[in-house]
């Protein structure tokens, strides 16, 4: 190999990667006799040809992971962050045997409140009702010791669900059943709440 053309890179005859100047084989494959850039205008045809190749190769990778990367973060731009639907945005029917209750937990920012309404629908006209209880009022009533609820309302066959946290905490949304056990009553109602931010607006109305 003439004296310039050591002292420039070159590539590996067989997988075309750039080879350091003064290399006697390829570092990825292993493969003798590099060719320097200045020698590659010499270089068997079919040597050239693959060099070529493998060089618009990595070419069309790169590119290709560019445009990829462009793409998500384009993506990510546009439609944001995903949107976790929080616990305490519900819509459903729901079975309450005698005696028991559906329970909804979730975490409310203080200021924040949740919203919303209920109507039993089996046997219609039957009452539900709703308790809604912090960490530590929760704490006591599973400890059967006297727990005071946040808000309330009383037993009835349909009504309206508004609760603004004081303060944030976990809350406790207990929809009960209460009829005694031996009626043998149980109730099914279409319950429906939803989360609200007290940011931006004006108040409840």
């Amino acid at each position: 190999m003439p004296e310039a053309a050591a002292r420039t890179w070159g590539n590996c005859r067989f997988c075309g990667v750039a080879v350091p100047a003064g290399a006697d084989r390829c570092e990825i494959c292993g493969a003798e006799g590099p060719v320097a850039a200045a020698a590659l205008a010499s270089a068997a045809p079919r040597v050239r040809r693959r060099i070529r190749w493998t060089a618009a190769l990595r070419t069309l990778l790169v590119v290709g992971v560019v445009i990829g990367l462009a793409y998500t973060i384009i993506d990510a731009e546009f439609t944001g962050p995903p949107v976790v639907a929080d616990p305490l945005t519900t819509a459903g029917v729901h079975a309450i045997p005698v005696g028991a209750t559906y329970i909804l937990i979730g975490n409310i920012t203080g200021g924040d409140y949740v919203v919303g309404n209920f109507t039993t629908i089996d046997p219609a006209g039957l009452s539900l009702a709703i308790a809604v209880y912090n960490t530590s009022e929760w704490a006591a009533r599973q400890a059967s010791q006297p727990a005071t609820p946040a808000w309330s309302s009383p037993a009835a066959p349909a009504g309206r669900i508004i609760f603004v946290a004081q303060y944030t905490d976990e809350y406790y949304f207990v929809f009960a059943n209460p009829y005694p056990t031996t009626s043998g009553l149980g109730v099914t109602a279409y319950i429906v709440t939803q989360y609200e931010s007290n940011v931006g607006d004006e108040g409840l109305g």
